[in-house]
């Protein structure tokens, strides 16, 4: 029987000057747990409108469960208005409000997060109070495995959340980046392995990993640090590779593999997916385990 798992946050669209892709992490995310083998569901809201229409149909392609996906009358699908004329700058504008900020809580949604094996959540559906208190409530009330992919985004944080999301979480993923931050707001040692030592006791963490880019990851558990120096691939592009290495990781690690294998699986499949344009690109399962031995 297949692993369940939910993942809680925005879906949207990047809008460039020319085109649009489906996204947000915890819709990639999910849709890669799916590809993957999992029986993944995704709560989220969209708009009553074309882009909403248009986002069911597109994550619907994939199999994904779409049931705890809300509509709303008043707010707007999702968008993020992407300015990519200098590749070397890329700037975003993701507009606020979105119907993503306004997940309401119910019953269903609290029991389906109940009895789900691994509940995948970030930090930009909490930007709003009603998606940031149903949030919380879900967390508050199961014991699934929780997976906090931080997926810092400003100006929609704030120290206090960060370290209100922190302590729900059992394992959470980070890039270097946002390890910088969140060792500034927590004054952390400068000293990577002391800081992720400090951190994980600090909110009792099963586990850190902390993505490196082009220089793979490493995983900090039980006091131990597992790395990899990533896959080199020839990339067309990087967005959604963070959230297909995090779905390996998820996968692999429900199958009780080791840090080791959990590691080389989500980096072979975070570089596959650079390998191709968007997020969510379509591959084979083979085509991780070829690049794995190859």
């Amino acid at each position: 029987m297949p692993k369940k798992a939910i993942c809680f946050g925005e879906m949207l669209w990047d809008v460039f000057p020319k085109k649009k892709i489906a996204g947000g992490a915890p819709m990639n995310v999910a849709l890669h747990l799916q590809h993957l083998g999992l029986d993944t569901s995704m709560i989220s809201r969209v708009g009553k409108d074309k882009l909403g229409r248009e986002l069911f149909r597109f994550v619907e392609r994939y199999g994904l469960d779409t049931s705890l996906i809300q509509e709303d009358g008043e707010l707007p699908t999702g968008t993020v208005h992407v300015n990519d004329t200098d590749p070397e700058n890329i700037q975003y504008d993701i507009v606020k409000p979105a119907a993503w900020d306004r997940v309401t809580w119910n019953e269903t949604m609290q029991r389906a997060v109940r009895t789900a094996d691994v509940f995948v959540y970030g930090s930009l559906a909490a930007r709003e109070p009603t998606s940031r208190e149903t949030l919380f409530s879900l967390l508050k009330n199961t014991d699934s495995l929780k997976v906090l992919d931080m997926n810092l985004r400003p100006p929609f944080y704030t120290a206090e959340l960060i370290e209100e999301l922190l302590k729900s979480c059992h394992i959470l993923k980070i890039n270097e980046e946002e390890l910088s931050k969140i060792a500034s707001f927590q004054d952390l040692p400068s000293k990577t392995s002391t800081a992720l030592e400090r951190l994980s006791e600090q909110f009792d963490l099963d586990l850190i990993c902390v993505t490196l880019g082009a220089k793979g990851a490493l995983l900090f558990q039980d006091g131990e640090i597992v790395s990899h120096p990533g896959y080199p691939v020839e990339v067309a592009d990087t967005v959604g590779s963070g959230d297909a290495f995090l779905a390996g990781f998820i996968t692999k690690y429900l199958d009780h593999q080791s840090p080791e294998q959990t590691l080389d699986y989500a980096c072979a499949l975070g570089a596959l997916v650079a390998t191709m344009e968007g997020g969510t690109p379509t591959y084979a399962i083979a085509d991780v385990e070829a690049l794995r031995k190859n």
